[in-house]
């Protein structure tokens, strides 16, 4: 009996070892989750540790790279090489007339004909521009600079703190002379060394920076750009509908009585989009006068031209960028009108942001960071697309590729039809054809060629707002194909027929 009841009482202790042990760990792992949690908890709510001041005048990234390594260190990676089908990046871009030769005749006259390259990384954009031969053999007026460099402080001290008044005086300057101010200027660095071989020129200037969209106290979205400024104003001033910009449509009920200003009225979702579309816009630069954004009447390719035809220059001419070499058309030249074409699409009006897409957010630990790689969604699908879209990457791919295969046939189909154009007006002419007895067919011309360019100029192949583009398009086509219809019947002698 008593050996029995030794065993019982000696079973009974290791069952309770064991569940004191299992208890104990049990106590340990929760401790040591809740720890982990608690920790976590702390640095989500505290992102970063100040280590250096950055203030208004700090150009450089690497500066701010101390405080916001995460977004740094993706910042950095735009100096890598991505492509897609219909764009990308190498170590020096192709032109983009090898591929479409009818963008040299397109241009003729004007500098985009000697030297049109395909993009690359944000990194670049300073460096890229420097070197283009639209700016070392034509002269280029400065307001180049309000996308291509980090030039906020150059404009404080121009105009004397104000920042319009100096984004105006940098603009009268050549590109070479408002280059050489920006050096001036220079940058308040709280480091030395850094990524300046890629990030800083030789001369200090630094390309577009984080205090171009960041307040440096508090990293509030931003918007700092004149030339954005005035012209989301003058949209907002204006009654075309925008519905995918609820803020503006808010301030308009609201009577108007302040200027509508983005860094107030607008929400954070609506400054994802913002900060990207004070430059990836259409807009005027040239010498004529001061940069300015085309967006009085609306945000679409014909409400642009309407106010481009009503627009005079201050000598009284009305609005024209070039005229053509060929033909003698006084004709626009689009710049990369990603924002206005995005604003016609599905993503727009659904509340999808440029940053959405385009730098997406990612965990690190436990932190939740946009990807500052900047760069086209086609090459991160999991993180840019499948958060919305649940499908496999190549069905993903295979939808893209449509639409982006059936935009680029009708951009073909467009150019062949300008080109037969350009061929019809210069046979005219030979023939003896006056430009005045032409005039109604380099309006055609005009507006044909406005169209095309808008399109081709933007920088996702009619993704951004397929059906719009698939319209833009369509009338290219027609209004190149009347063209040409009216330039060979007045080559023939005959009058051409009442439309």
């Amino acid at each position: 009996m008593s050996d029995s009841f030794s065993n019982t009482r000696r079973r009974r202790a290791l069952l309770l070892g064991g569940i004191a042990g299992v208890f104990a760990v049990m106590v340990f792992l929760i401790t040591g989750l809740l720890t982990s949690i608690f920790q976590r908890k702390q640095e989500a709510k505290n992102p970063y540790v100040r280590l250096v001041e950055v203030n208004e005048e700090t150009t450089d990234p690497a500066a701010w790279g101390v405080n916001w390594a995460r977004e740094y260190d993706d910042y950095k990676r735009t100096t890598e090489s991505t492509k897609t089908r219909f764009g990308g990046s190498e170590t020096l871009p192709a032109e983009k007339a090898a591929a479409n030769p009818w963008l040299t005749r397109m241009f003729a006259g004007y500098a985009f004909a000697i030297d049109y390259r395909d993009r690359r990384g944000h990194a670049y954009m300073l460096q890229d521009q420097d070197q283009t031969r639209r700016v070392t053999e034509k002269k280029q007026p400065g307001s180049c600079l309000q996308c291509h460099t980090a030039v906020m402080p150059t404009y404080r001290r121009l105009g004397g703190g104000d920042v319009f008044k100096g984004f105006e005086a940098l603009g009268r300057l050549s590109y070479q002379e408002a280059r050489a101010e920006v050096v001036k200027t220079g940058s308040s660095n709280p480091i030395a060394g850094g990524t300046q071989a890629t990030f800083q020129h030789a001369d200090g200037a630094h390309p577009v920076a984080c205090v171009d969209c960041h307040d440096p106290q508090s990293m509030e979205l931003r918007v700092t750009r004149p030339g954005f400024i005035r012209g989301i104003q003058a949209l907002a001033d204006g009654t075309a509908p925008t519905p995918h910009l609820e803020s503006i449509e808010r301030w308009r009920a609201g009577g108007r009585a302040k200027p509508y200003d983005p860094n107030v009225d607008a929400s954070r979702q609506e400054m994802r989009s913002y900060v990207c579309g004070q430059c990836h816009v259409e807009y005027y630069c040239g010498p004529k006068t001061t940069l300015f954004y085309p967006w009085n009447n609306g945000l679409k390719v014909d409400q642009i031209e309407s106010y481009y035809d009503q627009y005079k220059f201050p000598d009284g001419h009305r609005f024209y960028d070039w005229a053509h070499a060929e033909t003698g058309a006084e004709v626009l030249k689009a710049q990369h009108p990603e924002f206005e074409t995005w604003s016609q699409g599905i993503h727009a009006r659904s509340g999808v942001s440029c940053a959405d897409c385009h730098m997406p957010y990612k965990r690190e630990g436990a932190m939740k960071v946009s990807d500052h790689w900047v760069r086209s969604p086609l090459t991160n699908i999991s993180r840019a697309c499948q958060v919305c879209h649940p499908y496999s990457e190549t069905e993903i791919q295979a939808r893209v590729g449509a639409i982006q295969e059936r935009t680029h046939q009708l951009l073909d189909r467009s150019a062949t039809a300008l080109t037969a154009l350009l061929d019809a007006v210069v046979a005219a002419k030979k023939s003896g054809v006056s430009e005045a007895q032409l005039a109604d067919v380099l309006a055609l011309q005009r507006k044909a060629q406005w169209r095309l360019d808008f399109v081709a100029a933007e920088n996702s192949m009619g993704f951004h707002a397929p059906q719009e583009t698939a319209r833009v398009l369509a009338e290219a086509i027609d209004y190149a194909r009347q063209g040409q219809l009216a330039a060979s019947t007045r080559s023939s002698g005959a009058r051409p027929a009442a439309r």
